[in-house]
């Protein structure tokens, strides 16, 4: 279903120069970039950076500019283009676990007495086990647009040889769903580093309400096999909003770590509010409206057209 002419009927007579499948590839290597950045800045707060931690730091970069490569690659090769694609995204997986697995060591206490060796306290002060996750998310995401679905929206997806593999929900109800837990791990993330001040200001609570408002209705979406009109109206909001909210609270971010008299220090900007974290926010909700586009591939769509 193309959603969005279901909410906009007159957007069917627009043509877009790249197709649903592209534009999420794209922001798949922008996000394995920017992951890159912030994790080194993340990684900078101790001071040290130890050899392991290196891994998603430059991970990051080579696997988005790896990504770019496949998209050119794409334009005459697709099948080269995908394997590639494919491998980095496996990638960028293992990385996201293997990175959480770390985190969630360095926020236990093995050999602490029993009923201590992991507690709130140390899951809000210890390293964010979520954060690592984000290049999991993304590899998901960037392997379910590098596979073309043929028919659209049948889960039907083609792979080398003439082969396909069938799967139990289309693409899109797998965007939904991917887009509700990217969310959820961006929500959790918010909420434990929010934890560390208590709460003490209103606005704290913005991106935990609109957090929890995406999360439900993009898990609802990707529930729902024909969702309505209402239903696409619903999810249009929640995904405005979460962009909405991650734009500002980076704008908070930033205006936080400044000094009284708006003077730009390094050192806040690395032990401060981070001023990436509230993007993920936008981030999600910009992959999410990207959903709504036409799901017919690129291929697909020139043999439709033709």
């Amino acid at each position: 279903m193309y959603h969005l002419a279901t909410l906009a009927p007159p957007v069917q007579r627009v043509r877009l120069p790249f197709s649903r499948d592209q534009l999420m590839l794209l922001m798949a290597a922008i996000n394995e970039i920017f992951l890159g950045v912030d994790i080194y800045l993340a990684h900078q707060i101790s001071g040290t950076i130890v050899p392991r931690e290196w891994i998603p730091i430059i991970f990051g970069p080579v696997a988005g500019a790896l990504l770019l490569v496949a998209g050119a690659i794409a334009l005459r090769n697709r099948p080269a283009a995908t394997l590639l694609a494919t491998l980095v995204l496996i990638g960028s997986i293992v990385v996201g676990v293997l990175g959480a697995y770390f985190h969630l060591v360095r926020a236990t206490l093995p050999s602490g007495p029993e009923g201590e060796q992991i507690t709130v306290q140390l899951l809000v002060w210890g390293p964010p086990i979520l954060g690592p996750l984000m290049f999991a998310m993304v590899g998901l995401l960037g392997i379910s647009a590098a596979w073309v679905e043929d028919p659209p929206d049948s889960g039907r997806l083609r792979l080398f040889g003439g082969a396909f593999l069938q799967l139990p929900l289309s693409k899109t109800r797998a965007y939904f769903l991917i887009i509700a837990l990217g969310t959820l791990a961006t929500l959790l993330s918010s909420v434990l580093d929010h934890a560390r001040t208590g709460f003490d200001t209103p606005a704290l609570w913005i991106p935990t309400v609109v957090g929890t408002f995406a999360t439900v209705t993009a898990l609802g979406l990707g529930w729902i096999d024909r969702p309505n009109r209402g239903d696409l109206t619903v999810y249009v909001v929640a995904m405005v909003l979460l962009t909405v909210t991650g734009l500002i609270g980076a704008v908070l971010h930033v205006d936080d770590n400044l000094t009284s008299r708006g003077a730009f220090v390094a050192e806040r900007f690395i032990r401060g509010a981070p001023f990436l974290a509230p993007l993920l926010f936008a981030n999600m909700g910009m992959l999410g409206l990207l959903v709504l586009l036409d799901p017919r591939s690129e291929v697909l769509g020139r043999s439709t057209r033709s």
